[in-house]
């Protein structure tokens, strides 16, 4: 099935198989393709993935008809793949392929400051796709986002962001609505470390994000916040004297 989905098939390949499909690495020709969680390939696919990456050449799954595609691939995982390559069950010539240009992003917990904008943006994601009105978190909300470990990185904070959407009843996502919370696995203040991160940098993050969000309304952003339209324009001009004194200095 992911041989049909990356590299198409013919009409009767296998059972179910009554029409031609077109793989992946076809609809992306002159373009990319994201390949998330590599590591977990079967290594006969892995074969055929190096197949495309080196000849740009592709066979559908039932054909013998060589069909050629030219697409940048970016691979993404969580897994180490050196480790999987001595342990033979990752290819080592196909890892040297994908391993041209490597971004290391580091987790979710190392870049605490990151927290805010993104909590932000599930939280008008989520909000416009089941119809909610939420304005925005609570500061202990918010504290409690910064402080948990993100185990499972962004997807769990997306996660965690749509089930408060979902759940919640009230105009602002409060701690009761965190399922890390009722989980009680939060990180405490003096075991987490704080050293890449400034609370008045975490403010200035939400703050911008949520101005972005709403297409520069800043009535709307200040509703979303939870504070005055007063109090919002206050901030943003404290930013733009701190961005132009550093400029100067």
């Amino acid at each position: 099935l992911l041989e049909s989905e990356l590299f198409g098939h013919v009409k009767g390949a296998f059972t179910g198989a009554d029409q031609v499909r077109k793989g992946k690495f076809l609809k992306a020709d002159q373009g990319s393709i994201l390949l998330d969680e590599i590591g977990e390939m079967d290594l006969s696919v892995q074969a055929k993935l190096l197949r495309v990456i080196q000849d740009k050449e592709i066979t559908p799954v039932g054909s013998d008809d060589v069909l050629t595609t030219d697409v940048r691939v970016i691979a993404a995982t969580n897994r180490d793949l050196k480790k999987r390559v001595a342990e033979g069950t990752f290819r080592q010539d196909l890892y040297y392929r994908l391993n041209v240009v490597n971004v290391d992003i580091p987790p979710l917990r190392k870049r605490r400051s990151d927290i805010p904008a993104l909590a932000v943006h599930f939280l008008n994601q989520f909000a416009q796709k089941n119809g909610r009105d939420i304005k925005g978190f609570s500061p202990d909300a918010m504290d409690a986002l910064i402080r948990y470990e993100w185990e499972g990185n962004v997807r769990e904070l997306s996660n965690c962001i749509e089930r408060a959407v979902i759940l919640s009843r009230a105009d602002y996502i409060s701690p009761a609505d965190l399922s890390i919370v009722q989980s009680g696995s939060l990180t405490t203040p003096g075991t987490m470390d704080l050293s890449n991160i400034r609370l008045e940098k975490v403010e200035q993050t939400a703050i911008l994000s949520t101005l972005e969000s709403t297409g520069g309304n800043k009535s709307e952003a200040a509703r979303r916040l939870g504070i005055t339209r007063k109090t919002l324009l206050k901030k943003l001009k404290n930013y733009q004297e701190q961005e132009s004194h550093e400029a100067n200095d």
